[in-house]
C-alpha cells in the first residue's frame, strides 16, 4: 500500500467530489446523481450529504435534490475579497472612472455589512470618496442591496429578524417587508440606486462562473451630475459593461 493511500480519507474525498460536481449547467443535483458519479449506492451517500447540509455546503431544494449552500459562497468571499478579486477588477474600474469622470467602488458583503475593498476616485472637486475598509449597513446603500439579493427569503428573514430597520432614518427601508419589496424591484430592473448626502450611486453585481453574486461595483457621483437623466443612463450603461467584463474574468 502506497504512502498516499495510507493517508487518503475516502469520506472526505467523496464530500469534496460532490461539491465539485456542481457547475454552471449543473446547479441542482440529486442523491442519485451523487451515487452514480461516485459509483456507490444512494444510501452510501446519506451521511456525507447530511454532513454537507449540516455545515452549510449543500442546501436542500426538494426532498432528494440539492444546490450549493451558503458556506461555499461565503468561503469564496473570504478568498476573493483579497488580492485576486481586486487585481481583476481594478483596471476595469480605473477605465470606468476615466471614461465617466465619476468615482467607482468595489465591495463585498460581511454579514449585514457592505465592505469597501477598492476605489477608483475621480479627480473632480465634487467626487465621492468612500475610504477603503469602510463598512456600511447593507440595506442603506446600493451595493449592499445588490449583495443581499443573493440571499434566500429564509436567510434574509433569519439575518434581519432582530434588526430594527426603523432605527435608521429614511429614505432607507423601514421594515423587512419594505426591504424585500425594494430588493425585488431592484433585482427586476438589473441595478440598484441610492441617493444620500447630495450624491447618487448606481450599483450592479459581479458574478462568478456559477452565476453567483460574489461582489458589487458602483459608480457614485454628485447630484449635480447624476440628476441629469442622460448622464445617469450613460453612467449606468458603462457600469453594466464593466460588471460584465469583470464577471467574465472572475473564476
Amino acid at each position: 500500500m502506497s504512502k498516499n493511500t495510507d493517508y487518503h480519507v475516502p469520506a472526505l474525498s467523496r464530500g469534496l467530489q460532490i461539491i465539485e460536481m456542481f457547475d454552471k449547467e449543473k446547479r441542482v443535483l440529486t442523491t442519485q446523481d451523487f451515487a452514480e458519479f461516485l459509483g456507490v449506492s444512494a444510501s452510501s451517500t446519506y451521511r456525507i450529504v447530511q454532513t454537507l447540509l449540516d455545515m452549510g455546503y449543500l442546501k436542500k431544494v426538494t426532498r432528494n435534490a440539492y444546490e450549493l449552500g451558503p458556506q461555499v459562497v461565503s468561503r469564496g468571499f473570504a478568498f476573493l475579497a483579497g488580492k485576486d478579486l481586486v487585481d481583476i477588477a481594478a483596471p476595469h474600474l480605473n477605465e470606468l472612472r476615466d471614461n465617466t469622470s465619476i468615482s467607482c467602488h468595489l465591495a463585498i458583503r460581511d454579514g449585514l455589512e457592505t465592505v469597501y475593498i477598492y476605489r477608483a476616485q475621480a479627480s473632480q472637486r465634487l467626487s465621492v470618496n468612500i475610504p477603503l475598509g469602510s463598512r456600511l449597513p447593507c440595506h442603506t446603500n446600493a451595493m449592499g442591496r445588490i449583495l443581499l439579493q443573493q440571499l434566500s427569503e429564509i436567510e434574509l428573514n433569519a439575518m434581519y429578524q432582530t434588526l430594527q430597520l426603523d432605527s435608521y432614518p429614511g429614505p432607507y427601508p423601514q421594515s423587512l417587508p419594505e426591504l424585500k419589496t425594494l430588493l425585488k424591484r431592484e433585482w427586476t430592473q438589473g441595478f440598484s440606486s441610492n441617493r444620500s448626502d447630495n450624491a447618487t450611486a448606481i450599483a450592479v453585481p459581479i458574478t462568478n462562473y456559477l452565476g453567483k453574486v460574489i461582489a458589487a461595483i458602483n459608480i457614485s457621483g454628485a447630484d449635480q451630475i447624476m440628476n441629469n437623466q442622460e448622464q445617469f443612463d450613460a453612467a449606468k450603461e458603462h457600469l453594466l459593461s464593466t460588471a460584465k467584463a469583470i464577471s467574465q474574468a472572475t473564476p
